[in-house]
C-alpha cells in the first residue's frame, strides 16, 4: 500500500488480489487510535458498537446526527482509511439513503457498508444503484460494500441459502457495488464457490471456523471483519477490573496488562489532526 495516496485509493488498493484486509470494527477515537497503533492499515466501524457507546441499541437507533459527529471524531483521529457500517442506510428511500452516504463521504468516509437485512434484494439494489448516482454527481469516491444477511438470518439453509447468496451477490454487483459481505458464509467450499460465481471481492466474519489468513488469500477472500468483537471484548475486561475494585482489590487483574495513562495520551497528543484529500 502507499500511504501518499489518497484514502478512497489506498482503501481499494489494500482490497487488491493477492490481500486479505483485517478491519477490526472500532466504535470511537480512541479504539480507532489504539487499532491504528497495532498497525491497522484501515479502520471500520460496528454499528452496534458505535450505538451502544451512544447509549442506544443497535437497528438505526441511534440519531444520524450522533453518527455523523461520532464518524468526524473517527476519520479526524487517525490517518488511515474509514470505513463505516451503515446498516440499511437510516432511511427508507434509495434517494435519501444516498444523500446520506454522501454526507459521510464529505466527512472524509471512504468506505460504507449496506445491509439488506429482512428485506427483498431490490430494495438494497435501488439504493446502491442511488449511491453510485450520487457519486458521480459529486465526484466521490466512496467503496460500496454490499451486505446480504441470507445465511446470518437463516432464510434458507443448505444449498439453497449459498444459492441465494450468489444471486442476490450478482444482482448487487450489478447495481454498482465495489465488495460483497456474507456474514456467516465461513465453509472453505462455500467461500471457494462464491468468490469464483462473483466478480467483486468478498469479506467475511472472523469465526472460530473461518479458515486461517493464508487458506483465505489462496482462495481470493479479500476482507475480514469482526463486527462488535472489540467493543464486547472492552467491556468484557471493564467488567472484570470494575468487579475486582468493587470487591477492595486495588491491584488489576492477574494476568492483565493495562495500557497506561501516558501510552492513551500519548495517541493524541503526539499525532497532529490529519488532513483528509
Amino acid at each position: 500500500m502507499n500511504p501518499s495516496l489518497p484514502d478512497a485509493k489506498r482503501f481499494r488498493e489494500l482490497h487488491a488480489p493477492g490481500q486479505v484486509l483485517v478491519l477490526p470494527n472500532v466504535w470511537d477515537a480512541m479504539s480507532a487510535r489504539l487499532v491504528e497503533s497495532l498497525g491497522g492499515a484501515a479502520l471500520a466501524t460496528s454499528s452496534a458498537a458505535v450505538a451502544w457507546a451512544h447509549g442506544a441499541p443497535d437497528g438505526e437507533r441511534l440519531e444520524f446526527d450522533r453518527l455523523l459527529a461520532s464518524t468526524r471524531d473517527i476519520v479526524r483521529a487517525v490517518r488511515v482509511p474509514v470505513s463505516v457500517d451503515f446498516e440499511r442506510g437510516y432511511n427508507q428511500s434509495a434517494a435519501d439513503v444516498a444523500d446520506a452516504v454522501c454526507r459521510l463521504a464529505q466527512e472524509g468516509v471512504v468506505g460504507i457498508n449496506l445491509e439488506d437485512g429482512a428485506e427483498p434484494p431490490e430494495v438494497l439494489t435501488s439504493k446502491l444503484s442511488a449511491c453510485r448516482e450520487a457519486f458521480q454527481r459529486q465526484g466521490l469516491d466512496v467503496f460500496l460494500n454490499a451486505r446480504t444477511d441470507v445465511i446470518l438470518r437463516r432464510m434458507l439453509s443448505g444449498p439453497q441459502a449459498l444459492d441465494e447468496v450468489i444471486r442476490r451477490t450478482k444482482r448487487y454487483a450489478d447495481a454498482g457495488c465495489d465488495g460483497i459481505f456474507v456474514p456467516g458464509l465461513s465453509a472453505a467450499e462455500d467461500l471457494a464457490r462464491v468468490v469464483s460465481e462473483v466478480s467483486v471481492p468478498l469479506n467475511v466474519w472472523a469465526a472460530p471456523a473461518l479458515p486461517p489468513v493464508d487458506q483465505l488469500r489462496a482462495m481470493g477472500v479479500r476482507r475480514v471483519s469482526v463486527g462488535p468483537r472489540l467493543a464486547l471484548t472492552a467491556l468484557s475486561a471493564a467488567r472484570r477490573d470494575a468487579e475486582h475494585l468493587m470487591a477492595g482489590h486495588w491491584a488489576p487483574p492477574p494476568g492483565e496488562t493495562p495500557l497506561t495513562y501516558p501510552q492513551v495520551n500519548g495517541w493524541f497528543t503526539q499525532t497532529p489532526t490529519p488532513s483528509k484529500e
